[in-house]
């Protein structure tokens, strides 16, 4: 019996030896807005398993989604403090850096192709840089956002359609001025008051991506969807740089790797959610309108460069005319 016992024991130790040698040496929190289902947050996901498959183990990525750690500038705020790792953030770090409002510009991005070659390259890169000096967060890789699109009750093909219409949108003075410019009278509001302000007719229209407009049910007090795709968007996957340069080269080159891979996940399960959110949207009976793009474009550039601030305006044509 005391053989039994002693040799229970052994087994003990052992096993707690080997948790201790498997247990990370890092653990990272990553905190973001969307909720379990969201493609954000499955992508966050994949980077995790990437990551712990990459490094054997060495880091771990805890995944807090639906705000858990905060908003996005507060989770910011904690990365500049230490407190907290990696999250996901786009335009509102124009709030630190002025050249990352060029994540979300009316018509500057014409289609996927061409915000590729913007982020990819060398306007990327300036990007990156300006992230990491004066914010203090290193991209680790991007995702592409859903076009936004302008729902109404009236359909929409040229500017001179919008005649006033009232139209809620999110606080973003730059939107706000576009929308003046293109004939609609905009007002800001949280998106959580949209669908009470939309069937009541406190506002007309609103404006938003696939996945919003499906997820807040606006089919319900909408009826047209009108594809002015006036938005292409990306967001980015960031780490403290301090944090970052604070590991090994080895664990940094994982890093990395593991964006690299959550970017090809996120672009895979990205184009089969949009189609899919199409086919829903439909199905609830709202009828997609193509607009006069070029009708949009002319009008809401004019607004942007007014709007642009001259330190950025060579980048804003550098975009415009990337391989026109």
């Amino acid at each position: 019996m005391r053989i039994f016992f002693i040799g229970i024991l052994l087994l003990q130790m052992l096993s707690s030896c080997q948790k201790r040698e498997t247990a990370p040496e890092y653990i990272f929190r990553l905190g973001h807005q969307g909720n379990e289902k969201d493609i954000w947050h499955l992508s966050a996901l994949h980077f995790a398993n990437a990551l712990d498959s990459l490094s054997d183990g060495r880091i771990e990525v805890q995944v807090y989604p639906a705000e858990q750690l905060g908003s996005e500038l507060d989770i910011i705020r904690s990365i500049r403090a230490g407190i907290v790792e990696m999250t996901i953030t786009g335009e509102s770090m124009q709030n630190w850096a002025g050249i990352t409002a060029f994540l979300a510009v009316p018509y500057l991005i014409r289609d996927s192709v061409h915000l590729k070659k913007v982020v990819e390259g060398e306007i990327g890169d300036e990007i990156a840089a300006e992230m990491i000096r004066k914010i203090g967060v290193r991209p680790i890789g991007y995702l592409e956002r859903g076009p936004r699109h302008l729902t109404s009750n009236r359909p929409v093909k040229t500017p001179d359609d919008l005649g006033g219409m009232i139209l809620r949108v999110p606080n973003v003075p730059l939107f706000v001025r576009v929308w003046q410019a293109l004939g609609a009278k905009p007002t800001p509001m949280a998106f959580s008051e949209v669908f009470t302000a939309l069937q009541q007719g406190t506002v007309e229209a609103q404006e938003n991506p696939f996945a919003l407009i499906y997820s807040a049910g606006l089919y319900e007090v909408q009826e047209y969807l009108n594809l002015t795709r006036h938005v292409n968007s990306w967001i980015y996957v960031v780490i403290g740089e301090d944090r970052f340069q604070s590991l090994p080269e080895e664990l940094q080159r994982n890093v990395l790797a593991a964006g690299k891979l959550m970017q090809q996940y996120h672009k895979r399960e990205f184009v089969k959610q949009e189609e899919f959110l199409r086919e829903q949207l439909e199905k609830q009976g709202m009828e997609f309108i193509e607009p006069d793009i070029d009708a949009f474009r002319k009008k809401a550039n004019e607004a942007v460069l007014e709007a642009i601030h001259d330190e950025y305006r060579s980048l804003y044509t550098r975009i415009t005319e990337l391989n026109n």
